[in-house]
């Protein structure tokens, strides 16, 4: 299998599961932890605020140990695990097996028109340890409505304005510090804090892709705005309102994607778009020579419109992924 071809397996399934995260698991270095589902989504909410304008789910556990996440890791085998083991030395957090799941959100911009948001993770932590690494950093240790909360310096705080409390024994939330700081209160219920339960919309997006074991769910303008997207493309893009894309993660790999249009004109504009792209790619794929593997992954797109929203599913099976794994031992292409 060619280079470029490994790349955009792994490319689209990263996409998925976090780039779909809107980066705030990457933007904060999150981690993740196994469900525990309350009414909708797992308890975890209870630490998102009520405006949260996206939230983001990933069962960390289930991932890493699915058989298609084994068959990733032989393909880009030893890359990455140097990172993991820093970590590990550093923080005693062994991402493998001490990570169960991670609950990530954004909260609307706020004054100085950069976004705010957190990661919760849950699983296994040694307080002490990390305590310890953060002071080593430059970091102060507080107090933060009786939980312990660390300030620190970053590439993406320069100024100290990150922060990571103990929410408890198994759980952490890290992001921006007001955003931690909300996180608490949320949890708390302080200073009128009601948390992402209370918001009938996004409640209603999280009950249908609780099923998946990554998911993400939000408003598209606070998805769009930070993407960076040419002019070009946002000009051609339909209005749209609501986004939500799920996927599970096992022997294979399926997932839906759902966007919300303004009114039913609006969804059949996007059809087409896709479907003109998805055309597009094949057609590409076929005079390319595409490996017949992942012209069955593209083949498995399927695009409805269900009134004004547009829903975008695939599911590429155990055999399919089996197939790129004999092509990889093949060697890279002579192309």
């Amino acid at each position: 299998m060619s280079k470029r071809t490994r790349y955009f397996m792994i490319g689209a399934v990263a996409f998925l599961i976090l780039g779909l995260s809107i980066g705030t698991v990457a933007y904060y270095n999150g981690g993740f932890k196994g469900l525990r589902l309350a009414a909708a989504g797992p308890t975890e909410l209870q630490f998102v605020p009520e405006n949260a304008a996206i939230v983001a789910y990933a069962n960390v556990q289930q991932i890493m140990k699915s058989d298609f996440r084994q068959r990733v890791k032989q393909l880009e085998a030893g890359k990455g695990e140097r990172g993991q083991q820093e970590i590990k030395d550093q923080t005693g957090i062994d991402i493998e097996s001490d990570i169960d799941t991670v609950v990530a959100y954004m909260v609307p911009e706020g004054k100085d028109l950069k976004p705010s948001g957190a990661v919760v993770a849950s699983g296994r932590f040694d307080q002490p340890r990390i305590t310890e690494f953060v002071k080593q950093k430059g970091g102060t240790v507080g107090d933060y409505q009786g939980k312990p909360i660390l300030t620190f310096v970053s590439a993406e705080h320069p100024d100290g304005g990150g922060a990571l409390a103990f929410l408890s024994a198994n759980e952490v939330a890290l992001g921006s510090a007001d955003a931690v700081k909300r996180t608490v209160e949320t949890a708390a219920g302080h200073a009128g804090g009601a948390n992402v339960t209370t918001n009938a919309k996004l409640m209603d997006l999280i009950g249908r892709v609780d099923n998946g074991n990554a998911w993400v769910v939000g408003r598209f303008d606070a998805l769009s705005s930070h993407a960076h997207l040419p002019d070009q493309v946002m000009s051609q893009i339909p209005p749209i309102t609501w986004f939500s894309a799920s996927t599970n993660i096992n022997g294979g790999v399926s997932g839906k994607v759902s966007v919300e249009a303004t009114d039913n004109a609006a969804a059949q504009n996007l059809l087409q778009v896709v479907e003109g792209l998805k055309g597009l790619a094949a057609l590409q794929a076929r005079s390319n020579n595409v490996p017949s593997q992942l012209q069955q992954i593209l083949n498995s797109f399927q695009v409805s419109q269900d009134d004004k929203t547009l829903i975008l599913s695939f599911a590429v099976p155990s055999d399919v992924l089996n197939g790129l794994m004999t092509l990889k031992g093949r060697g890279p292409s002579k192309k």
